[in-house]
C-alpha cells in the first residue's frame, strides 16, 4: 500500500525556517517538539518520536514507531530513536557543535504539553553531558507561529466546512421529535466520516476533551460542565460529563447543533441552532442578540485589531441587551471569551478573550461563538468560522445563517 508525504516539503522547509529565526531572536539554541500535532506540524508525520530542530542546519526526526512509515511521511532526516536512556548522548553526537559549546546551552520545548515525568527524564538526560543545557517553555512560540495559516492549510480548513456542511444537510430529515440527542448525533457522524472526517477533534488543553461536536436540546444543553466552553450537556453519565444524552428532542425548544469536522487533520467549527416548531419568545430575543454579536465581530475582524477588544464589544452588547448574565454560558459557570483560533486544534490562538492583546493578523483563522444559556431552557447561539484577510473577516463556514425551523 502506497504511503506518501501529505503536507508540501516547501511548507515544511518554511516553518522549521521560522522556528529557527524565531530560536535566534529569543536566544535558543535548539527546539525539542515532543506532541504529536507540534511534530506534525514541523516534519509531515505523526510518528512517534521527537523532532529536534537546531537553530542552524538541519533537523532530525528521532522515531520509536513506525520508522519505515516516518520515512516516507517526513521532509526531515528521520533516525531510529534507539534506547531512549542514550537519546541525550545521541544528540550531542548528532549535534556536537551545539552540545559542545562552552556556554550553557538553552532548549525550547512544548511544556505546555510535556508530561511532567518525561519532562523530568528528558532534563536529565540532555544534561548529562559536559555543559550545563536546559529545557525552556518555548510554547508560545510555537503556537503564535501556528496562528498564521498557509494557502495549503486554509484549503483544508474549508474541504472541512464543506463536509460539515453537506453532513448537516443530509441529517436533518431524521431530527425529528422524539429521537434521542444520542441518536441524531450518530446519524450525524455517520454522514460527517463518509465524507472524510478522522473521528476526532483535537484540543491542546489539560484534560480537555471532545468529540465531533456537541448536540443538545432543551435544559440538557444547559447543564454545565467540565468543558471549557459556553454549553455543556448532560452526556452520558459521569465517565463523559458532557455533550450528548439519551434524552428525546422535544417540540418548541432549542437544538444546539455544535459541529466540527477534522479533514487531513484540519478543523472547522460552526453552530447552528434548530426548533422543531417555534421557540419560546426569551430564547427567540436571545438568539437574535447572539446573531448581532456575530455581525459585529464580523465588523471588527480585521489585521491589527486587538481580540480583546472585540471580546469586550460583546460583552457590552449582550449588558445592554439584559443578557450579560447568560453570555457565554451562565453564572460561574460562563466561559470567558468570544472566540478561540482553529487550525490542528480546536483551542488554537488567537483568542477573542480578555487580557488577549496579540494583534489579528492575515491568515489567522477564528471560530466566534456567541451563545446564550438559559437554565432550565436551553442554550441558543451561532457560531462560524472566519479567515483574516486585508478586508476584513472572510467567513469559510459554508452552512446557511439563520435559526433552523423544522
Amino acid at each position: 500500500m502506497e504511503i506518501r508525504a501529505d503536507v508540501p516539503a516547501e511548507l515544511i522547509a518554511e516553518r522549521i525556517k521560522g522556528l529557527q529565526e524565531t530560536m535566534r531572536s529569543e536566544g535558543l539554541d535548539g527546539f525539542l517538539l515532543t506532541q504529536n500535532i507540534d511534530i506534525y506540524y514541523f516534519c509531515g508525520s505523526m510518528q512517534n518520536g521527537y523532532l529536534f530542530v537546531p537553530c542552524e542546519g538541519q533537523p532530525a526526526f528521532y522515531v520509536k514507531r513506525s520508522l519505515w512509515r516516518a520515512e516516507k511521511e517526513a521532509s526531515v532526516p528521520v533516525q531510529p530513536l534507539g534506547s531512549f536512556k542514550a537519546f541525550g548522548q545521541r544528540l550531542r553526537d548528532d549535534f556536537p557543535s551545539l552540545f559542545g559549546a562552552a556556554r550553557p546551552v538553552r532548549i525550547g520545548a512544548d511544556l505546555d504539553v510535556l508530561p511532567a515525568s518525561t519532562y523530568m527524564k528528558l532534563t536529565q538526560l540532555i544534561a548529562a553531558g559536559d555543559g550545563a543545557c536546559s529545557l525552556i517553555d518555548g510554547s508560545g512560540a510555537i503556537r503564535r507561529m501556528r496562528m498564521v495559516k498557509s494557502a495549503w492549510e486554509i484549503e483544508r480548513i474549508e474541504a472541512a466546512a464543506a463536509a460539515v456542511a453537506e453532513a448537516l444537510e443530509a441529517a436533518l430529515p431524521a431530527l425529528q421529535e422524539g429521537v434521542t440527542e444520542l441518536a441524531w448525533m450518530a446519524r450525524v457522524e455517520y454522514e460527517l466520516r463518509i465524507r472524510g472526517h478522522i473521528g476526532l477533534m483535537r484540543l491542546r488543553g489539560y484534560n480537555q476533551e471532545i468529540a465531533t461536536g456537541m448536540i443538545m436540546a432543551g435544559a440538557s444543553a444547559a447543564v454545565p460542565s467540565c468543558f471549557d466552553g459556553p454549553a455543556g450537556g448532560l452526556g452520558l453519565g459521569s465517565a463523559f460529563p458532557q455533550n450528548v444524552s439519551r434524552r428525546p428532542i422535544g417540540r418548541n425548544e432549542p437544538i444546539l447543533i455544535d459541529l466540527g469536522c477534522c479533514i487531513d487533520g484540519y478543523i472547522i467549527d460552526q453552530t447552528r441552532t434548530a426548533v422543531i416548531g417555534q421557540l419560546p419568545d426569551e430564547l427567540q430575543r436571545a438568539y437574535g442578540v447572539a446573531e448581532s454579536i456575530l455581525r459585529q465581530a464580523e465588523q471588527s475582524m480585521l489585521p491589527g485589531a486587538i481580540p480583546a477588544d472585540i471580546y469586550n464589544a460583546a460583552v457590552k452588547l449582550s449588558e445592554a441587551e439584559g443578557l450579560r448574565r447568560h453570555f457565554m454560558g451562565y453564572g460561574a459557570d460562563q466561559a470567558k471569551f468570544l472566540g478561540h483560533g482553529i487550525g490542528l486544534e480546536l483551542d488554537e490562538w488567537p483568542v477573542l478573550a480578555e487580557g488577549f492583546l496579540m494583534k489579528l493578523a492575515e491568515g489567522m483563522v477564528l471560530a466566534v461563538e456567541p451563545k446564550f444559556t438559559l437554565p432550565g431552557q436551553g442554550v441558543v447561539g451561532i457560531e462560524n468560522s472566519y479567515l483574516v484577510t486585508d478586508k476584513g473577516a472572510s467567513a469559510l463556514t459554508k452552512f446557511r445563517d439563520g435559526l433552523i425551523v423544522l
